[in-house]
């Protein structure tokens, strides 16, 4: 069992940055492969990011690559995500997500655990 917990969301201007963290607890809680989602409202839950429970891989959406950074601290049990040159088609709540192990990263159905969101708004 884990539990996630998103931080770090709010109002940003065009081009400007955001960190988003997620704080998880629980037995092993680190040793879980992560995940970013985001959804828009009237839109699908999308994929952003993803890394290894180890820290050594990591994967992105298209439309994030060379923007956005995924990290982890497995001491502190938290996930982060850094968003710069954000644009206003990034406006969305942002989940993490967690799952011991998954072939399909990029989807929400390959993830068990979920946080409960946190707003990010990019003004033009």
């Amino acid at each position: 069992q884990v539990q996630l917990a998103e931080s770090g969301g709010g109002l940003v201007q065009t081009g400007g940055s955001l960190r988003l963290s997620c704080a998880a607890s629980g037995r092993s809680a680190s040793r879980h492969f992560m995940g970013w989602f985001r959804q828009a409202p009237g839109k699908e839950r999308e994929f952003v990011a993803a890394i290894t429970w180890r820290g050594d891989s990591t994967y992105y959406a298209d439309s994030v690559k060379g923007r956005f950074t995924i990290s982890r601290d497995n001491a502190k049990n938290t996930v982060s995500l850094q968003m710069n040159i954000l644009k206003p088609e990034d406006t969305a709540v942002y989940y993490c997500a967690a799952v011991e192990s998954t072939y399909n990263f990029r989807l929400p159905t390959g993830y068990d655990y979920w946080g409960q969101g946190t707003q990010v708004t990019v003004s033009s």
